[in-house]
């Protein structure tokens, strides 16, 4: 099966020669070459993004780090100026694989990271734990980062990580195929809509929306207070347009289904802009 934007890679033969060939012996070289694109980052990012769940940067800014990491790491690879430059540049013109990644670490949090080949590179790994160290560089075998198996699998890691409970998108029809979960965590963070990642809307996209209509029929609606909280952001023209949002969200599921939507990128594309309407409010 194909894997889903952000998958981790499983490793094979080729890619571990690659990493062996290129990297292995470089390590301590690719800690502080990461540790030194991280301060960049830090000096671009830590005045400009408020506090996450009430608490400073660096935390729960693992998404915004590691992209614009990678963002500051492909500028460098078109031009490789230092020895590590042209080491990393010499892997990737091998056919070393770099991709951004995602998923659930250690049964623990969602956690970004990059995957050279057989090597797993946290650029954030202190977005949790602040005193944690910044960079973490791990074989993938060891790292413990997983996909994302399932909505139970997100959602039992959302209410661990986050202290969330997650309810059905009643709230907002169009968008309940793709993002059919609501998360709450007073305190911590606002009502929204989940997951907007590229992982999980891939991941909606993969059934036919099938799981996304289980959990909207069975899950639970979100009590008033929530919705109104979420509602508070969401234009006149997504929200449900009868008191039963539950069945008008479970039709949607089987209209894209019907119409082939989760092979259609245009599709997702209008849902991902109509989802930023609501966010950037």
């Amino acid at each position: 099966m194909p894997l889903l934007p952000q998958q981790i890679a499983p490793v094979d033969e080729r890619q571990a020669a690659l990493t062996d060939d290129h990297l292995s012996g470089h390590t301590g070289a690719l800690m502080d070459y990461f540790l030194a694109l991280r301060a960049e980052t830090d000096a671009a990012l830590a005045s400009k993004l408020p506090p996450a769940a009430g608490k400073p940067y660096p935390y729960g800014r693992c998404e915004q780090i590691t992209r614009d990491l990678f963002a500051r790491l492909a500028r460098r690879l078109k031009e490789p100026a230092t020895d590590v430059d042209r080491v990393l540049h010499g892997f990737v013109a091998q056919g070393g694989m770099v991709r951004t990644v995602w998923g659930v670490l250690r049964d623990r949090y969602f956690q970004n990271a990059i995957q050279f080949g057989g090597l797993y590179v946290d650029v954030s790994n202190d977005t949790v734990v602040v005193t944690k160290p910044k960079v973490e560089i791990l074989p993938v075998a060891e790292c413990g980062l997983v996909p994302v198996r399932d909505i139970g699998h997100f959602r039992v890691t959302a209410e661990s990580y986050w202290g969330a409970t997650i309810y059905a998108n009643h709230l907002v029809p169009s968008l309940a195929p793709l993002l059919p979960m609501i998360s709450a965590s007073p305190g911590r963070l606002r009502p929204g809509m989940q997951s907007a990642c590229d992982y999980m809307i891939a991941l909606m996209c993969r059934d036919g929306f099938r799981q996304a209509e289980d959990w909207l029929r069975d899950g639970p609606s979100p009590p008033a207070d929530v919705a109104s909280a979420l509602l508070a952001s969401v234009p006149p023209d997504l929200r449900a347009r009868t008191a039963d949002g539950r069945a008008e969200s479970l039709d949607a599921c089987r209209w894209v289904r019907a119409a082939g939507c989760d092979r259609d990128d245009g599709w997702r594309d209008v849902r991902v802009r109509e989802y930023l309407r609501i966010a950037r409010t």
